[in-house]
């Protein structure tokens, strides 16, 4: 789980710095790395709440 859990930071980290360019200093590609790092982190997501249940039931 704590490697989850780090991949999801990681995650989030380049959205935020893609996003931060996109809006800041007006890079048009960093929009669609942007866009691509929130499915990823949705994915991420749903991973540890499946594995968050499991853990839960144990």
């Amino acid at each position: 789980m704590k490697d989850l859990i780090e991949k999801i930071n990681a995650e989030f980290e380049t959205f935020k710095t893609e996003s931060e360019s996109l809006i800041e200093k007006g890079v048009k590609a960093a929009g669609p790395r942007a866009r691509k790092s929130t499915l990823e982190i949705e994915k991420l997501l749903k991973e540890f709440r499946k594995v968050s249940v499991e853990e839960s039931k144990k």
